[in-house]
């Protein structure tokens, strides 16, 4: 008996459910024709769009905005000799493989009478230097070193096939000249 009722209450909501089915969609059938009885509309072409010029930088060999300037001093004539060239036979200290823009003096350092300065490699590596030792690209001597400053003189090429020597001066802070 319990399963006629259950079968009958089945049967009930079933009937329910199915009254109102046919016109759940009869107001949506209805805006779906007067969509479709309205004239179709025309799209546009799209706009031409004109190709992609390149552009060429051309200050890439420039020094870069962000770096200080560097002042060169000028090279004196005086000083252009045949006998002013590198030492290609010398072995390289480990500063001469960075330019000068990227060394920076940041100290110094005295231990008796010995008077050293304290140059940061562009990794971060702070390193000791003294008179006679060498850094940068340009065969960089190191001559002198004081609180502020170290002096040095450069080997560089002339532009016409000799070499010439050349001050540079690196300040505390990373200022050169």
């Amino acid at each position: 008996m319990q399963i006629a009722k259950a079968l009958l209450v089945l049967l009930g909501v079933w009937l329910l459910a199915g009254c109102g089915a046919g016109d759940e969609f009869a107001d949506i059938k209805q805006f779906m024709d007067e969509i479709d009885a309205k004239p179709k509309g025309r799209i546009e072409p799209l706009p031409e769009f004109q190709p992609y010029q390149a552009f060429a930088y051309s200050a890439g060999d420039l020094r870069s905005p962000f770096e200080p300037p560097v002042e060169v001093k000028p090279v004196d004539p005086s000083k252009k000799s045949p006998d002013v060239k590198p030492d290609f036979d010398r072995i390289k200290q480990y500063l001469e493989q960075f330019n000068m823009s990227q060394l920076a003096m940041v100290g110094t350092l005295s231990q008796g009478s010995a008077f050293y300065g304290l140059v940061r490699d562009v990794r971060g590596g702070v390193h000791r230097v003294k008179p006679g030792d060498y850094m940068g690209t340009d065969h960089g001597r190191i001559v002198a070193i004081d609180e502020t400053a170290i002096e040095m003189i450069e080997i560089v090429a002339d532009g016409t096939g000799g070499w010439v020597e050349r001050e540079r001066t690196v300040s505390l802070g990373g200022g050169q000249s």
